[in-house]
């Protein structure tokens, strides 16, 4: 019977908990498995403040409690064993395979991975138009379609490079001294599948391959993660996730508002008086609505890869354990 025991070093029991064990091996038999809750971030932060605590088949104990109480739940838990074997309900053995060794890999990286990860969604959409001006339109097409899933691409509220002017909006926005994107195409700034396809020209430039709104919810969600990685894995801190009535009320709101007011008002038949947003005003509510929902999920993202991280490392130590006691009694019967 297994014995897994999450200690600290400091832990004032521990010592005294080793030895009641080794008192009540020749009447309950077990294997001692300790593990050190400092090894590992995630260990510690899993099980501070609650060591010693004793995993003993179905049942846990935490310290402190009495000598008797371990006696009992020794007791209990190879009784537990006895029956469970006796109806045909053996636990499964535990492995440890490439799926666990990749979960534990990604658990360990997963800021760096998803950090890279949005590295490349976010400077892809840059990367297009440097293409379309290099004369390389097949990969750049390639990727104004990849993110189109995503991104409605409206000309009239998307950034442009290369061009007169980093943006063309529509002339409803009210933007003087920019062009707009009808004066600049001769298109009709109603067309919405025009402006859609359109990516641009010499003359104009060519369009970042997401809207303003997009650029700014993506590049704010990158910067939070970008920080709270360099925190995590260089200093030590731990940022807290946002509550969700913050993330509603500071994230939402403003986007909310920006968005639905424009888009009601050019619906047909709206009481609303027509309105277009400004590249200004898309750019400020989708950087703090990207900022709070990073704040809000990123937090709780690495929160749950800890867990799973704590809870692999348990599996691998016990394995190791036991791996190590086949070994010792390989040896011994040699």
């Amino acid at each position: 019977m297994d014995v897994l025991a999450f200690f600290h070093p400091e832990d004032a029991q521990w010592p005294t908990l080793q030895t009641w064990l080794q008192e009540l091996q020749a009447k309950h038999p077990h294997r001692l498995i300790p593990i050190d809750i400092t090894q590992d971030p995630a260990l510690l932060k899993q099980y501070g403040g609650r060591t010693p605590l004793l995993e003993i088949g179905p049942y846990t104990l935490q310290a402190p409690f009495s000598k008797k109480t371990l006696e009992v739940t020794l007791a209990a838990a190879r009784d537990s064993k006895a029956f469970r074997e006796s109806v045909g309900k053996a636990p499964r053995p535990v492995t440890f395979g490439p799926v666990d060794r990749f979960s534990l890999w990604l658990s360990r990286n997963f800021l760096w991975v998803f950090l890279g990860f949005l590295t490349l969604y976010v400077s892809l959409p840059w990367l297009a138009p440097v293409l379309m001006k290099i004369g390389w339109t097949r990969p750049a097409r390639w990727i104004y379609a990849a993110y189109s899933v995503t991104c409605h691409q409206l000309a009239f509220r998307s950034w442009f490079l290369f061009g007169e002017q980093p943006a063309y909006p529509r002339a409803a926005a009210g933007m003087s001294g920019l062009k707009t994107y009808g004066q600049v195409t001769g298109y009709d700034e109603e067309d919405l599948w025009t402006a859609r396809a359109f990516v641009g020209n010499e003359q104009v430039g060519y369009k970042v391959a997401i809207c303003e709104r997009d650029v700014a919810i993506w590049g704010a969600f990158w910067l939070f993660t970008l920080v709270f990685t360099l925190l995590y894995r260089f200093k030590g801190r731990r940022l807290r996730a946002l509550p969700w009535y913050l993330w509603i009320l500071i994230g939402w709101v403003p986007i909310g508002l920006d968005g639905f007011s424009q888009l009601l008002s050019q619906m047909p038949g709206s009481f609303l008086p027509y309105r277009e947003s400004t590249p200004l005003l898309r750019t400020l509510t989708g950087f703090i609505f990207g900022l709070t929902t990073a704040w809000f999920m990123v937090p709780m993202m690495q929160e749950s890869m800890e867990e799973t991280r704590a809870l692999l490392l348990r599996k691998q130590r016990l394995l190791e354990a036991r791996e190590q006691a086949r070994a010792a009694a390989a040896s011994d019967d040699g």
